[in-house]
């Protein structure tokens, strides 16, 4: 079993839904195998950023991208399937995942502004 921490982008997105649908988006970190991990297929994936693996899982309506430590999974963002910010993640354009996640919330406000704008 692993030990999931969460970034405070995460908290703050699980913040916006009801209890009972945070479980159902979060459990599915806690059904990971080894054996997936390590070949990963839909619904999980995985990339490099850098020298870092990241894992993207998708669970319902939002994608979860983690890196693991030994038996820990830091989930660094939360993020509804589709966003742009998703799509910048997802796309790895070159930005670091540190100025995607650590964004001020407006930032992320304004980016889901232009998905939504005719």
């Amino acid at each position: 079993m692993f030990q999931v921490t969460f970034s405070d982008q995460c908290l703050a997105e699980l913040r916006k839904i009801e209890t009972l649908e945070q479980l159902d988006v979060i459990s599915p970190l806690s059904q990971l195998s080894e054996a997936q991990l390590n070949n990963p297929k839909e619904p999980l994936g995985r990339f490099s950023r850098g020298k870092k693996t990241i894992y993207r899982l998708r669970s319902g309506e939002y994608r979860l991208y983690f890196e693991r430590d030994g038996i820990t999974f830091h989930t660094i963002c939360i993020l509804h399937k589709n966003s742009l910010t998703d799509f910048i993640f997802r796309a790895k354009l070159p930005i670091s995942e540190e100025q995607l996640v650590e964004q001020h919330s407006s930032f992320w406000k304004y980016l889901e502004t232009l998905t939504h704008s005719d």
